[in-house]
């Protein structure tokens, strides 16, 4: 008869934790007056560009700062820092493909906050890993590039689930794939009917005001519950 084994589930016990970091986390920033996005996609779906133009929009409503984070190289960080001219730092995650919130709280403890209203933190490119990691942000939002297809929402549950709202980036070329919005809408609504959904192009900046102006009231109205 084959002996019993004790089986420990050692996955249900770091996301137990990493939720209690995450909790304590969001109250200390509440704390301090710093509203925390964490910005999540796929490699190559256009974080950084939509960044720019967005801070670009925000930078004279809003203090600012950047968190971004790769397994390695400093590429994003320096391109933002340089576009924008606002306080921006990259952090590397030693070859994991995302962010919890004792990482993400390494990443705050080298910010300077004290003039800072919003930190957004541009999540490793993934549509897996992140959506599993609470990293104490105020709100989840991700990008969707129309590349990618309209039926991510089915193949990738999870991080859809938990976003408040998705960008759909690179409408300029939707003459050329196969992607329709209104099923992206629909595909969307069914894991997660709370989100919002927001159609843009990074690259011209095409619906990227819409964007700037839900974060804008989302921070405000934030800071009036504090």
């Amino acid at each position: 008869m084959m002996e019993e084994v004790k089986v420990i589930e050692i996955k249900k016990s770091v996301f137990a934790e990493n939720e209690k970091d995450a909790d304590a986390l969001r109250k200390e920033l509440k704390n301090k007056g710093v509203y925390l996005l964490n910005l999540m996609s796929s490699p190559g779906s256009g974080k950084t560009t939509t960044l720019i133009r967005t801070i670009s929009l925000l930078k004279d409503k809003l203090r600012i700062a950047v968190m971004e984070a790769d397994i390695d190289s400093n590429v994003d960080a320096v391109r933002i820092k340089e576009a924008t001219g606002i306080q921006s730092i990259q952090l590397h995650t030693g070859g994991m493909c995302h962010l919890d919130a004792e990482m993400t709280r390494q990443g705050l403890d080298n910010l300077d906050l004290s003039d800072i209203d919003l930190v957004v933190l541009e999540n490793v490119g993934n549509l897996v890993c992140p959506a599993e990691f609470d990293t104490g942000s105020c709100r989840n939002a991700m990008i969707l590039s129309v590349p990618e297809g309209d039926d991510k929402p089915l193949k990738y549950p999870l991080m859809f689930s938990v976003c408040d709202v998705v960008v759909v980036n690179k409408t300029d070329v939707l003459p050329y794939f196969d992607f329709d919005l209104e099923k992206c809408r629909a595909n969307v609504r069914m894991r997660n009917p709370q989100a919002r959904v927001i159609p843009i192009c990074a690259k011209t900046g095409e619906g990227v005001d819409v964007f700037a102006d839900w974060l804008l009231e989302d921070v405000k109205n934030w800071k009036q519950n504090k």
